[in-house]
């Protein structure tokens, strides 16, 4: 469903098959890509609103970015829902703000719609963001946040409302339990483990006391690992209120680990899953075997006439997505 070019009236065009709507869980607006047929009554332009509704599930909710057009008249569209808007840049100086007051307070400013914002509950004591996207603003506040309190939110567009939530409430159900990716769920997958990115096992902090004069340095490390691996070292700097030591603990417990990659493709599509949700998945991998929950990083879903399949990038555990 489309918004006419002078919004008076909703237009339902006739669409070709391979509707493909994808979301990712970091700094990325969901997206929506499809192809109409020109007719006489079809006329709409870009910042025309798009819904998508799945067997009366409301899916998107966005805005028409582009339009390509061929011979044919078929017109190739591109949507996106309301975190198009976050690649916005500005500068911003805040303290003692969560990352969900951080969330509102930019929304308001951009006059961006929000919906359900959960509490983060860690105070930031104070930051500067210069000539940065509103994405990069935000997902730094949820960094600081996981870092500091082990406490992972998702960010995401919830039919036109922003929503903020813990992953803790976004895990998928089906029927009377959870939705579930197996042999027979999922047709294929692509599996690959690595150490060399997103693998750390010392972890090196510092903060510069203006009180005492003297830097304070905080290390957490894997001595096991690091005899096997060698010194993959991660360093930052601290902000005035942050726990030192307990986040170079969070850090390691984070990144102390080979990464992971699962892919899953042509999965039964389950509108319910998108980034940031929580699924259930029992593969055989050959070297290890997967028998938990896991966090979609990026998911892909393809409707057609009758079908409806989903490309899923997955981490949990040792999973890096």
């Amino acid at each position: 469903m489309i918004s006419s070019s002078d919004g008076a009236e909703l237009l339902l065009p006739a669409v070709e098959e391979g509707i493909q709507w994808t979301t990712q869980r970091r700094s990325t607006p969901g997206k929506l890509v499809f192809k109409v047929i020109k007719d006489d009554r079809l006329d709409f332009s870009e910042g025309a609103a798009v819904r998508l509704t799945v067997d009366g599930n409301k899916v998107f909710y966005g805005f028409v970015f582009t339009q390509k057009r061929d011979k044919d008249g078929i017109i190739e569209v591109t949507a996106y829902d309301q975190l198009r808007y976050l690649n916005n840049k500005d500068t911003y100086v805040y303290e003692n703000k969560t990352a969900s007051e951080l969330l509102q307070m930019i929304a308001s400013d951009f006059e961006l719609k929000t919906g359900d914002v959960e509490d983060t509950g860690f105070k930031i004591a104070s930051r500067v963001e210069e000539n940065s996207s509103l994405f990069d603003m935000i997902e730094n506040a949820l960094d600081l946040t996981l870092q500091n309190s082990n406490e992972m939110f998702v960010l995401y567009d919830d039919f036109g409302k922003l929503a903020l939530k813990n992953i803790s409430s976004l895990f998928v159900k089906k029927d009377n339990g959870y939705l579930l990716i197996d042999e027979e769920s999922g047709e294929n997958f692509e599996y690959s483990f690595s150490i060399d990115s997103d693998t750390y096992n010392k972890i090196k902090l510092t903060y510069d006391n203006e009180e005492t004069g003297k830097r304070e340095v905080y290390i957490a490390q894997d001595g096991g690992n690091i005899n096997s691996w060698g010194v993959l070292q991660y360093f930052d700097t601290l902000k005035e209120g942050e726990n030192g030591q307990a986040k170079a603990e969070a850090l390691l417990k984070m990144y102390n680990a080979k990464t992971r990659k699962l892919r899953i493709t042509n999965a039964f599509g389950d509108c319910n899953v998108r980034a940031g949700s929580m699924v259930a998945v029992r593969l055989d991998l050959g070297d290890m075997s997967v028998n938990n929950f896991m966090l979609v990083e990026k998911v892909t879903h393809t409707f057609k006439l009758d079908e409806h399949f989903m490309d899923l990038t997955l981490r949990g555990g040792e999973f890096v997505g």
